[in-house]
């Protein structure tokens, strides 16, 4: 296959999936591993993809309303969402009552918490799972299951979460934008995140920084109500604001 046709297709790809992981493009392109990650890296360098840990992701223009599976997520910026769940892991104290939202950068926090007089609150099944085989207390949220985030949403839900006051909170999202907020795709999942901030002390936005500067379909908070933790992003714009923690190497 000419070099340019191979381009042209992982562009394809990425464009419709919106992301893509070096696994997925091998096998849909019987390529090496090592030329997949060099084709990454030229098409990172034209501006037509943002090259991450794992694979890549479209560049967005400030838009992306579509929900990637959850397996993908997790082989995506793989060493940006450990730098940044063990720093959220840092924030917990003793006696923490905290709420760890849906996700596969909050997934990661759980590997960094070893002090078991935190009690936890989750809406993700296989949060919940994981933090009871480590010894933690754990209480998982009712209502409907969503097979593609692995999220539990839906009224019940919400009235469960109006029981709670947490210490603090940590979420994934979809999108960072100082205008239009924190966001996430789908309403049902954003209206559960959004409820769980309100109950939080203090609320953490885990966001590595392919979400800056995109715009997802629904907010679930403002921009200044929450504090971000993120690895190094390329954005200057963003290096004035007090309420981002950007977590280096």
């Amino acid at each position: 296959m000419l070099i340019e046709t191979r381009l042209q297709q992982i562009v394809s790809m990425v464009e419709q999936k919106r992301s893509v992981t070096v696994q997925e493009v091998m096998e849909k392109l019987h390529a090496s591993e090592s030329t997949v990650r060099r084709d990454l890296n030229t098409l990172d360098a034209r501006g037509l993809l943002v090259k991450v840990h794992g694979g890549a992701v479209a560049k967005e223009g400030n838009f992306n309303a579509r929900e990637p599976e959850y397996m993908v997520r997790k082989e995506l910026c793989v060493e940006e969402k450990v730098r940044i769940g063990k720093y959220a892991a840092s924030l917990v104290e003793p006696y923490d009552f905290i709420y760890l939202d849906a996700g596969s950068t909050t997934e990661v926090v759980i590997d960094f918490i070893y002090d078991k007089t935190v009690t936890f609150v989750t809406n993700a099944v296989s949060h919940a799972e994981k933090l009871a085989k480590n010894g933690f207390n754990v209480y998982v949220l009712g209502g409907k299951f969503k097979t593609k985030t692995g999220a539990i949403v839906g009224d019940e839900a919400l009235a469960t979460l109006s029981k709670y006051n947490f210490t603090k909170g940590f979420f994934g999202c979809n999108g960072v934008d100082p205008v239009k907020g924190i966001t996430a795709p789908e309403i049902a999942e954003a209206a559960v995140k959004g409820k769980a901030v309100q109950q939080c002390e203090k609320a953490y936005v885990l966001a590595d920084s392919t979400k800056f500067n995109t715009i997802s379909s629904v907010k679930f908070a403002e921009f200044g109500n929450v504090t971000l933790v993120t690895d190094t992003y390329k954005d200057e714009s963003y290096k004035d604001f007090r309420n981002i923690v950007q977590v280096e190497d």
